[in-house]
């Protein structure tokens, strides 16, 4: 520990410098926007001083408010008495000198000084869309004022972290220095230059002008992403404040519109999620001194949609993959698959023509097994069958030397059955990406019983590596994220025996919050994929509850997109899901062949049908030892299948319902449905204790 201030005072000659150290990212934390205050005051004091230098040491210059602190009940400091405030009133000249970033708070605080300066790597942003709120330091009527209208409505509804030159275009920045060049003497040599110039250049002096249509325009692209949601209108709302205010009443109305969020159940369930991501990173058990292995040369087995993806992914964050594939015409045709991806993006302007080349540099086809044997990590994407895996870990582990680690991105088979095949079971774990593997976030790490503990940590450091949220499962039939997935798929075909049409419990999940109905994300995966899993389990469970009517799709030839018709009937050259009476008529026959009696049914009873049954089933897998928190479950929902976040995760969702009220809801539906329905021995006493989901202890990991 350290007694240094969390904000201190330097001087280099006439020049102060306002330096803050509040590791590890100079978040506003307690002590740092009083520190700045005080370091301000004492330096416009000393007649010595000329100018200041805002900057911070380490990592950044201010990456935002400490969020721990938001929906507290703290008391703010009044208008006129902030950071902000106090730094715009300076009577001497202020520079901000921004590394790292500058996030939030950090930029408001920024746009506060009277100039801006920032190496090239450095990025600015206002995310606090993210976490439900607003900018509530002045940023939706500074922003404007510096950049523009557009662009202030662009970043603050997006949330986007812009580079250091794109922020120089935009007015955000008055210089970005050269390469290379030390922050802190360009600081005091651009605070030296400008410390005679007068008048003080002043954010709060300049206007931002603005059609009015712009906002409703802005208003209108956002509906479909911002359903459901406060924070976005309230953020275009307060941007319009500064063109319709004056400043001061513009700074008033962005801090009522901010008190109107912060404790809004948006806003908790962001902060929530924000959090839970933080936590599903840590391995509780894991053992003092284990440190993940850095991997220089990996390799990915299988060319198909999931290990092109997969070497996508490699290659996206700066890594030589190799790739691998049965037979020459497969691994071709892969490599055709990556590049079309690419074009696609670049044809869609998310991505540059260079940079495809690039990345397709880094992905490396070769022939056989001998051409990996300097590899020290290998990802197995073959067809999801045992004896076609098995085949492929015995060569790798012959070939292969000792220390190079197998993982399998198997959704759901047995890893230690896999692991058993090798001389290695303890360097052998499943890396469970999700479909399409290079843009999905989730990462799932399934730790099988023999699997070391370096195993699994070099694992999920290999999903940061690569821009995925790594979260851990135990090895069990789905895993974590499937497994509590699968009841969901299961009762929303069984909906449909009792007279539910697909386009109708789309619409209760989009209207949620979903980007797409689940019956239209089968129709993309293609319905042959569910099958084929429903044909294990219930090849391995003679009880398994069979469903008919998914079965005669399949049957049918009816697989999804690929096939031009699944659940939805499409055009040709047209992703749009068209509601189809064939499948109507198909749903209507099999009903009556089943002797299901047939209902209507309320948006509430389709959307708690759905989530109550991966709400109890996730409870089964928690009380197994089979992940280590709800927040685990609630991350792999938002990140592998699409959960709305502002709803903060399945768990959480569920305890804004209450334990109470969703055990007996699940208890009644076992008395009318029978065993799929069983309530789980865990749910059953958190609502016996009046304990929430968040609050629930799991069975000790195994």
């Amino acid at each position: 520990m350290t007694d240094a201030p969390v904000v201190r005072l330097e001087k280099d000659g006439d020049i102060a410098l306002i330096i803050v150290n509040y590791p590890p990212v100079n978040a506003l934390g307690p002590g740092v926007s009083d520190g700045i205050i005080e370091c301000l005051n004492r330096a416009n004091g000393d007649p010595g001083v000329k100018a200041m230098v805002l900057m911070g040491d380490g990592r950044s210059f201010i990456a935002g408010a400490d969020i721990r602190g938001f929906g507290t009940g703290r008391k703010r400091p009044p208008i006129g008495s902030r950071t902000y405030d106090v730094l715009d009133a300076s009577p001497k000249p202020v520079v901000a000198a921004i590394h790292g970033y500058a996030l939030g708070g950090g930029l408001e605080n920024a746009m506060a000084c009277h100039y801006r300066i920032a190496v090239p790597s450095a990025k600015v942003g206002l995310p606090e869309v993210q976490i439900g709120i607003l900018p509530g330091g002045g940023g939706t009527q500074r922003l404007p004022r510096l950049a523009g209208v557009q662009v202030a409505l662009d970043m603050i509804t997006s949330g986007r972290h812009v580079p250091a030159p794109e922020a120089l275009t935009f007015g955000i920045l008055d210089e970005v220095l050269p390469q290379g060049a030390d922050l802190r003497s360009s600081a005091v040599a651009y605070a030296r230059k400008i410390a005679a110039v007068r008048p003080l250049p002043r954010v709060r002096d300049k206007s931002a002008t603005a059609d009015p249509g712009v906002f409703e325009a802005m208003r209108k692209s956002i509906a479909r992403k911002a359903r459901n949601q406060l924070a976005p209108y309230h953020c275009i709302a307060a941007v319009e404040a500064s063109v319709t205010l004056p400043f001061d009443e513009g700074i008033a109305k962005e801090a009522a519109l901010f008190a109107e969020l912060e404790n809004s159940d948006e806003a908790k369930a962001l902060r929530y999620a924000f959090f839970a991501e933080r936590e599903v990173a840590k391995i509780p058990d894991l053992p003092v001194g284990v440190e993940p292995h850095d991997f220089h040369i990996p390799a990915v087995i299988g060319a198909g949609t999931m290990g092109g993806g997969i070497a996508m992914a490699f290659a996206d964050f700066g890594y030589d993959v190799k790739i691998m594939d049965a037979t020459r015409d497969a691994l071709d045709r892969g490599m055709e698959k990556i590049r079309n991806n690419y074009a696609t993006s670049v044809k869609r302007g998310s991505l540059k023509q260079e940079e495809m080349e690039k990345r397709l540099a880094r992905i490396h086809p070769v022939g056989g097994y001998e051409d990996l044997r300097d590899c020290d990590l290998v990802v197995e994407a073959v067809f999801e069958r045992m004896d076609v895996k098995k085949p492929v870990f015995e060569k790798l582990d012959e070939v292969l030397g000792p220390q190079a680690f197998l993982y399998s991105n198997s959704s759901a088979l047995d890893l230690d059955e896999l692991a058993g095949v090798t001389k290695r079971p303890e360097r052998v774990a499943g890396t469970h990406f999700f479909s399409p593997a290079n843009v999905m976030k989730l990462l799932e790490v399934v730790r099988p019983p023999r699997a070391s503990f370096e195993t699994v940590a070099t694992a999920m450091a290999l999903g940061r590596k690569i821009g995925k949220v790594s979260a851990i499962a135990g090895n069990t039939d789905g895993f974590v994220a499937n497994r509590s997935r699968a009841p969901f798929n299961s009762e929303m075909v069984i909906l449909l025996e009792e007279g539910c049409l697909p386009e109708q419990v789309d619409k209760v999940m989009v209207d949620f919050g979903y980007p797409m109905g689940p019956f239209a994300v089968g129709d993309l995966a293609g319905l042959d994929i569910s099958a084929e899993g429903r044909k294990r389990r219930a090849a391995a469970n003679p009880n398994y509850r069979k469903l008919p009517i998914a079965d005669t799709l399949v049957e049918m030839g009816r697989l999804g997109q690929k096939t031009g018709a699944g659940w939805y009937r499409y055009e040709k050259g047209d992703r749009t899901p068209h509601p189809d009476p064939e499948v109507a008529a198909i749903i209507k026959r099999i009903a009556a062949e089943m002797g299901v009696p047939q209902k209507t049914f309320t948006d509430q009873e389709i959307l708690r049908r759905l989530l109550f049954s991966s709400v109890n089933e996730a409870c089964k897998i928690l009380e197994e030892g089979k992940a280590y928190r709800t927040s685990d479950v609630d991350v792999m929902w938002l990140h592998g299948f699409g959960f709305p976040r502002y709803r903060g995760g399945l768990f959480f969702w569920a305890d804004g319902i209450g334990v109470r009220e969703v055990y007996n809801q699940i208890a009644a539906w076992h008395q009318q449905y029978g065993d799929r329905w069983a309530p789980s021995k865990l749910l059953r006493d958190l609502a016996e204790s009046g304990t929430s989901f968040r609050e629930a202890k799991p069975a000790p990991f195994v």
